[in-house]
């Protein structure tokens, strides 16, 4: 199988929320309760919102193949678990070949739809894991928590496909 034009943005995106995830697994529960101005919420409920909105990503963009999951109830470990699951499921949703018009529906309980194609819905999951991500940074830094190093650049040396030469001079 060859790899996608995408696999290293949503390789990052998986990684960088298992990095995230880790360092809310060493709070405990009055932490995880942690919400700051201009957020989604909690630490535990933004986390829950992230991974829960990737499964809604992925269950529309795989045909169905990924189920959504019930993000209300789950715990950290749990959260963690699907996230490491998405890794592969991403793989397999991006080797896919997407029409880029081609429209996909997103049908909720309530009734409602939103009709995207698939190129606007990749571009959706890349942006809503950093927001939440940086979202649940800032929270653990109020906190005096360092949040993980968890850019793309972080990535990419983790992972080596980057390579830094320092100057010669």
């Amino acid at each position: 199988m060859s790899s996608s034009l995408l696999d290293d943005a949503f390789g990052h995106h998986v990684w960088a929320t298992l990095l995230v995830l880790d360092a809310c697994l060493a709070l405990p529960p009055e932490q995880l309760e942690t919400s700051v101005p201009g957020t989604y919420g909690s630490i535990l409920d933004t986390a829950r919102h992230t991974v829960g909105a990737d499964a809604s990503y992925l269950f529309v963009l795989s045909g169905g193949r990924v189920t959504p999951i019930d993000e209300d109830t789950m715990d950290l470990a749990e959260l963690r678990s699907t996230m490491e699951a998405h890794g592969a499921a991403w793989s397999e949703t991006l080797a896919q070949d997407f029409d880029p018009d081609l429209k996909l529906v997103r049908h909720r309980d309530d009734g409602s739809e939103t009709h995207a194609p698939a190129t606007i819905r990749l571009a959706q999951a890349l942006h809503h894991g950093t927001d939440h991500r940086s979202q649940i940074a800032t929270a653990l830094t109020t906190l005096g928590v360092e949040p993980p190093a968890m850019d793309v650049w972080d990535y990419g040396n983790e992972i080596g496909r980057v390579t830094e030469i320092p100057p010669t001079s």
